[in-house]
Parts: C-alpha cells; sequence; structure tokens
C-alpha cells in the first residue's frame, strides 16, 4: 500500500532542523549516481521535468520526481514526488511535489547560504516573495540571528505579506538594485528571463543566492557578476547546462566549487571577507529524498492510513 501525502499532511509533519540535517549529510557523502534532470517544453505554457533517481546512502527508498511548472498558476508548480523501496521498487508513498520542491530548495538554499555568507551577515534580501524564498529565510534563521528583511516582488502585496509573515524588521522597496544596495545577502527565486542584478551591484562581501535558473533561458545573475565572483554550484554540469553559469554562457570551470566541495573541506567556500560570494544550485534528485524518506518515516509512525494499492 502506498501512502497518500497532500501538501496538508507534509506541512503538519515537516521538522526543519531535521531537514536539514538530512540535508547536510546527503550534499556531504553523494551518493555517486549521475544526477537525471529531463525537461522538456509542453505545447501549452508550462514546462515538463523530471528528476532520477533520488538516492543517499544509507536510506533503503529511492524517489522519483515529475513535475509540471506554469507561471501564472497558484502554485506554479504541480506534480508528484514518488517514493520506492529501494529493494524491489514498490511503492512505498506518493508526495505533493510543489510541498517537497519548495522546502528541500529553500532549506538546502538556507543550508549553502550560511556557509558562504560572511559570518556577521545578517541583514537578508529577497527578491522574489515566493515560496522558496520564503522557506530560504526560514531554514536561515534556524541558523543564524537575522536582523532585518529587504523585501522586493513585482506585486507589492506580495512583499508586505513576505515581510509579515517573518516578523523580522524589514521594508519592501521597488526594485532588485535597491534590495542589493540594502542587504550583505540576497536571495533571487524568480522567474526572470534577463539579468536582475549585475557586477555594479555588489559590494565587497556580499553574498547571492540565486535559486530562478533552474532550465534554459532562466537568468538572474550577470555575466559579469558571476565572473568576479567565487561561485559554487550544486551539480557544474547542470549549471552549465541549464542553470546559472550556461544560461550567460559561461561553462563548468566559471564554478570554483560544489556545496559538496565547501561541506567536506575539499575546496573552500568563502576565501576572504571582502570576496562577493554565489551559491547557484540547479537541484538535485536527491534533495527530495532528503525529504521524503523523513516525512514517510513519520508519517507511517502516526498511523497516516490514507493510502492506495495501485496494483491491485
Amino acid at each position: 500500500m502506498a501512502l497518500l501525502l497532500t501538501r496538508t499532511d507534509i506541512l503538519a509533519l515537516l521538522d526543519p532542523p531535521a531537514i536539514l540535517k538530512a540535508l547536510r549529510t546527503g550534499f556531504r557523502n553523494p551518493a555517486g549516481t549521475e544526477p537525471l534532470r529531463i525537461r522538456t517544453d509542453l505545447p501549452g505554457p508550462g514546462t515538463a521535468t523530471a528528476l532520477l533517481p533520488g538516492v543517499i546512502p544509507g536510506v533503503p527508498a529511492y524517489t522519483v520526481k515529475v513535475n509540471a511548472k506554469f507561471p501564472a498558476a497558484n502554485p506554479a508548480l504541480r506534480g508528484v514526488v514518488c517514493l520506492h523501496d529501494l529493494a524491489d521498487g514498490s511503492l512505498l508513498a506518493l508526495m505533493d511535489s510543489a510541498t517537497i520542491t519548495a522546502w528541500r530548495t529553500g532549506l538546502a538554499a538556507a543550508l549553502a547560504t550560511d556557509v558562504l555568507a560572511a559570518e556577521a551577515a545578517s541583514t537578508v534580501g529577497v527578491v522574489g516573495a515566493g515560496a522558496q524564498a520564503d522557506m530560504v529565510v526560514r531554514g536561515l534563521a534556524e541558523l543564524r540571528r537575522l536582523t532585518s528583511l529587504v523585501v522586493h516582488d513585482l506585486d507589492p502585496s506580495r512583499a508586505a505579506a513576505f515581510l509579515a509573515g517573518h516578523g523580522i524588521p524589514g521594508q519592501a522597496v521597488s526594485s532588485p538594485a535597491e534590495v542589493a544596495d540594502r542587504a550583505d545577502v540576497v536571495v533571487l527565486a524568480t522567474w526572470s528571463r534577463a539579468p536582475l542584478l549585475s557586477a555594479p551591484d555588489t559590494r565587497a562581501g556580499m553574498h547571492f543566492t540565486a535559486l530562478g535558473a533552474d532550465e534554459p533561458g532562466k537568468v538572474e545573475l550577470a555575466r559579469n557578476l558571476l565572473l568576479q565572483a567565487r561561485v559554487v554550484v550544486d551539480d557544474p554540469g547542470l549549471a552549465a547546462q541549464m542553470g546559472a553559469l550556461g544560461n550567460v554562457g559561461l561553462r563548468a570551470e566559471a564554478a570554483a566549487a560544489t556545496l559538496t566541495h565547501v561541506l567536506t573541506g575539499a575546496r573552500p567556500g568563502r576565501e576572504t571577507a571582502d570576496q562577493v560570494t554565489v551559491y547557484a544550485p540547479v537541484g538535485l534528485p536527491w534533495q527530495d529524498l532528503a525529504i521524503a524518506w523523513p516525512l514517510y518515516q513519520a508519517a507511517t509512525a502516526a498511523g497516516h492510513d490514507r493510502s492506495v494499492d495501485f496494483s491491485s
């Protein structure tokens, strides 16, 4: 029997500190399998993406995620995460992918941001006040003290709601450049296909986390900003194929390190206090498992009984 976990179920079971721990473990101990991210345009306003296999050493399960992205919809991401038994492939659970993706992307980005940002950085700027930026700020607040927020969104009401939802002193501003001017750390999570910030928008010691460039054509940070910064990614090949690097004409070699390198000590993250750093992930399949497996265990322990036998 496969458990069915909706957005409401997932939110009731989520434990952010446990997920941050699982993500840190996953980055430090990669499974060594090639991450596959298959993406295609749909004959309409959306795109479809599949991520597989989600594998973490020591976890007796794997995930396959199937998503469709519709920028004008709410939520913009629609799909499912399938959790399978690693021994025989049987389906253990079917979960809402929009919720899984927002949390795993946001918390993984929070982990990377905390590792790469200057130790004293406490003012966080947000460009794109949606679910992913929300999760980054929530996760970052678990990892360091945040003193203020600076938020920009094309919809001013969303920016205001974002500020109200976090209980951190802050302000809404009218442009990405204003965010960069006032923040130590800038988180971008948009659908942009043109640079929102470039090299002149940086100051010594700043950090940028850019989440929007996760498929061909999407751009948030300009080429000149990436060239002057120390760039860390989750996977160099994917970053060059469909992420922040390749979408501005840069090759995988433009990345100084992966987050795995940084967390294992193989390569440094921030080298000096004045260095500008960037984290530009695409998203890896195992990150879905880092949330799906603890959720499955928690749902089973709680006696969650909404299930279906697809083989019957």
